[in-house]
């Protein structure tokens, strides 16, 4: 089936940067539309239906700024749990009526340029084509699942699921062997919802998560009663939210707070142990962003900030194997080089006697057999399910599942063969009015989603509203800025801590995928004054016309 109509702009995806995107544009008079694969909206939220499942940014910034939406909802929680997401995504949905513009239950399969027209032309999984001025892909930083290539998986006579691919139905795992592949966020977070329901957990861990307090409060806790300055984290009043929604755009990672205004070398070890305390005290993400700027920077930093947690996880843990699996003494890695995970009960299941940890880095996984997981020291260890919490293919697999071509023969998969280029984060030379949010080469999982996604959608339609009182129907980044971006982004990469650390951010986890910086760890306000400077000089490293 073929739309006759010509689009302003087709955006594919329907989480948060879709959303935002489209709401930017049509508030601006843009025909616009979402293709979404899903049956509804929400993106990760939708697909993300494990026990456990939740958002690591508390309320009020882990939604879009929209008053007529915030000040009609209330979360009950302070880090919205999946079932709250959806909650708040369906009275997204209902206030500002979205899904009139969303094509549901639709993947694309390509997008063809025109270079004579300036046309996209897409086409989907349900022989839909449309065409298109501008291409926005918000296909987001987890939309292509990964799976590892475990021999003997087909041979496995147990169930097992793959944690974005999750029953909707649920699963009952109540007394069952369950076998867990991976610790990351989703595994952690399966990890302490299920441990107390199993008969017997084995957790298949490569390397140890650095988890963190997440200090999860209900709304209808009672308050807590403290000083003016305690680091105790308080319900925000929504009159508020409006100044905290201006601040979160300032602040490195987007979040309500910021790192510690003093430096690291300037404060005693004693000075040093009250800022950590009181981030460990506030909870969630404080004792990664909220500390010592340093810390991704400085070595003696890190390993201070490490020797600090490892002492609060290991008084946590009662078996000493477990002890050092789970909380070595010497870092396995440089921490907060992975974002860290939030947990409530994570270590509590972890000293449960009914679970057992193997450490894949050197026992690794040989192969399933139709009974169990067989790793070499261990042997075969049955399981009656398995759970594959393997992660992603990060940032550019989403881009890249999809068959995009310029109109001159060249795809944007041939053209990052041999490594992800990018203009400002947001899009590509060679490929002219196409754009992407919350993907390579931005803030993107640097940053809390909807800070970093408001920026981004922002810019581009702030861009293309110039493009249109000018009567321009054509932009392409210049590829000598491109080289520029690129290699800016690597150098801020190169000078930190985090190239030695294996690790999704540079596309570690997917075999035969480049190692590389696939995020932007300048920091919000650097990245920020990145695009202001383009904009006020003219829009400069672009071709438009």
């Amino acid at each position: 089936m073929e739309s006759t109509q010509i689009l302003d702009a087709l955006i594919i995806g329907a989480g948060l940067s879709g959303l935002n995107m489209l709401l930017n544009l049509r508030k601006l008079g843009f025909s616009s539309k979402i293709y979404e694969t899903g049956s509804y909206l929400g993106g990760a939220w939708f697909w993300n239906r494990y026990p456990g499942a939740g958002v690591d940014s508390d309320i009020p910034i882990y939604q879009l700024n929209e008053k007529e939406v915030w000040s009609s909802f209330d979360f009950k929680e302070r880090f919205p749990s999946r079932q709250e997401l959806m909650r708040y995504f369906r009275h997204l949905d209902k206030t500002l009526g979205l899904s009139k513009y969303i094509i549901y239950n639709t993947f694309v399969t390509s997008a063809d340029f025109d270079d004579g027209e300036n046309i996209w032309h897409i086409k989907t999984d349900t022989d839909l084509s449309t065409s298109a001025r501008y291409l926005i892909l918000c296909t987001g930083f987890q939309s292509k699942r990964y799976t590892p290539p475990f021999k003997g998986l087909d041979t496995f006579k147990g169930e097992w699921y793959h944690s974005n691919a999750w029953p909707e139905e649920g699963l009952n795992l109540v007394k069952k062997r369950v076998a867990i592949v991976g610790t990351g966020a989703s595994g952690v977070q399966i990890i302490q919802e299920i441990g107390t329901q199993v008969a017997h957990l084995t957790v298949y861990q490569r390397s140890p998560a650095y988890c963190i307090p997440m200090r999860q409060r209900s709304f209808n806790d009672e308050p807590i009663v403290t000083s003016s300055n305690s680091s105790e984290w308080q319900f925000p009043n929504k009159i508020e939210y409006e100044s905290i929604f201006n601040k979160i755009k300032s602040t490195f990672s987007g979040f309500a707070t910021d790192f510690y205004p003093e430096k690291f070398d300037n404060l005693s070890a004693t000075e040093r142990q009250k800022v950590y305390e009181d981030s460990w005290t506030h909870g969630g993400c404080a004792f990664w962003l909220f500390a010592f700027s340093e810390l991704f920077t400085n070595q003696e930093a890190n390993d201070e900030a490490y020797a600090f947690w490892a002492e609060k996880i290991r008084a946590r843990i009662h078996h000493p194997i477990k002890k050092d699996l789970l909380a070595p003494l010497k870092p396995i890695y440089a921490w907060g080089s992975k974002r860290p995970c939030l947990e409530i009960s994570y270590y509590d299941v972890l000293n449960q006697t009914n679970v057992d940890i193997i450490d894949v880095s050197s026992s690794p996984i040989i192969e399933f057999t139709e009974n169990g997981i067989k790793t070499k020291t261990e042997g075969v260890v049955p399981a009656d399910i398995v759970i594959l919490a393997t992660g992603f293919d990060a940032l550019t697999g989403g881009i890249l599942d999809i068959n995009i071509s310029n109109g001159k023969g060249n795809s944007i998969k041939e053209k990052w063969r041999k490594g992800t280029k990018s203009y400002l984060g947001v899009c590509a030379s060679d490929f002219p009015n196409l754009f992407w949010v919350y993907g390579p080469h931005g803030p993107a999982d640097f940053s809390n989603a909807p800070t970093s996604i408001g920026i981004q959608c922002d810019w581009i339609a702030d861009l293309l509203l110039e493009m249109q009182k000018n009567g321009q129907t054509r932009i392409v980044a210049d590829e000598n800025m491109e080289k520029i971006w690129t290699h800016h982004v690597h150098l801020l990469w190169k000078n930190s801590l985090f190239p030695a650390t294996k690790s999704w951010y540079q596309g570690s986890n997917i075999p035969g995928k480049i190692e590389e910086p696939l995020c932007y760890i300048g920091g919000i306000p650097l990245y920020t004054e990145k695009l202001n400077s383009c904009t006020e000089n003219n829009y400069e490293g672009f071709i438009i016309v």
